[in-house]
């Protein structure tokens, strides 16, 4: 039986006259990772915070375990949440080796048993022969490791993650990210990571909420906020793509520069309802001997592939990846067919 190990309720926190974070509710199931993802701005530390007891929000209530540790008359404080937490900057003690930062937390513990718990996550994170040397001597991603396996020592019910990749080269966020999703499952542990990068929140979470000016737009799992945005801020924030407009001409048909595209229709649109499609490079397909062919305006070389920006009209252009081996030049026609076998339409605002 899957337990909901954490729970939010209509929270929302003001500075004054300024709304940082309103009526957010969501759910995480025990053994999940879940993400905060959106703009610098957006509420999402504010609300990580609030889970932590470093704020206490206006309204709402929140639930780790079923019991409210936030509410208008309950406000426990961190220290009693059970909350483990990796900080931006790892916030590892400089004098401290690394055998002994990670046994920090460890204190109500026997020696022989946190001898046993260190040597545990030591090697569950890949660093059994640097347990004696000191953070200055650690890469960044070693730091990063350490860090975990730190907030992980005492098992604690959440693990809350405050943008634990920013420090590191982009090279290896996306990677360690994989890593640290992989060590967490093996605990066992919930957590929520907060980042304004969604390679960090695919790699890493099964669900993902999308923040912008302080309201959660959508709270879902990585795969539906790709593919079945619910909004066109949802659709232009993940992943690549552009919306072209279209009108509703018939069943389930839309009519748009690209041609006819059949799929599901938003709901309450009828026929002659105008709407946006999202078209995302995987949408179109490469294909020399296709007969619709499109102009090139800009290319960028990704080593394993080109990315190509196709005219459609003055005022549509949409994204398509081919090989690297397939370069065209800038102003020269791609062939390409569609392979929308899944369409988001979003009503236009009227």
């Amino acid at each position: 039986m899957i337990n909901t190990l954490l729970q939010l309720n209509n929270i929302s926190l003001s500075y004054g006259s300024h709304t940082v974070i309103q009526n957010i509710d969501l759910y995480l199931d025990e053994g999940e990772i879940g993400c905060l993802l959106g703009s610098s701005g957006c509420g999402k530390t504010t609300l990580l915070r609030s889970i932590a007891g470093f704020e206490k929000p206006d309204q709402g209530k929140i639930q780790i375990r079923n019991k409210i540790v936030n509410s208008n008359t309950i406000n426990t404080p961190p220290e009693q949440r059970n909350i483990g937490m990796v900080f931006q900057d790892f916030a590892l003690f400089p004098h401290l080796s690394v055998r002994k930062n990670i046994a920090f937390g460890l204190i109500k513990l026997k020696k022989t048993a946190v001898k046993q718990r260190v040597n545990e996550l030591l090697e569950m994170i890949d660093l059994t022969d640097i347990g004696e040397k000191y953070p200055h001597q650690l890469s960044g991603g070693q730091q990063q490791r350490v860090a975990l396996a730190r907030a992980l020592a005492p098992k604690p019910d959440l693990l809350l993650l405050d943008e634990p990749f920013s420090s590191l080269d982009i090279e290896l966020r996306e990677q360690l990210a994989a890593e640290v999703g992989k060590i967490i499952k093996h605990e066992g542990i919930t957590a929520i990571l907060v980042t304004h990068d969604q390679h960090e929140a695919f790699a890493m979470a099964d669900k993902v909420g999308l923040l912008h000016q302080g309201k959660m737009l959508q709270w879902d799992t990585p795969y539906n906020l790709y593919h079945r945005p619910s909004s066109q801020y949802a659709a232009n924030f993940i992943g690549q793509g552009v919306m072209i407009p279209g009108e509703v001409i018939g069943d389930q048909i839309i009519k748009t520069e690209l041609g006819n595209i059949h799929g599901k229709m938003p709901d309450g649109c009828r026929i002659g309802c105008l709407v946006d499609v999202l078209v995302r490079p995987d949408d179109i397909i490469h294909d020399d001997t296709s007969e619709y062919q499109l102009e090139i305006t800009d290319k960028v070389f990704r080593g394993a592939e080109f990315l190509y920006t196709l005219k459609v009209s003055e005022s549509s252009k949409i994204l398509c990846i081919t090989p690297s081996h397939h370069d065209h030049p800038i102003n020269s026609l791609l062939g390409i067919t569609l392979g929308m076998t899944h369409i988001v339409a979003l009503k236009k605002d009227p």
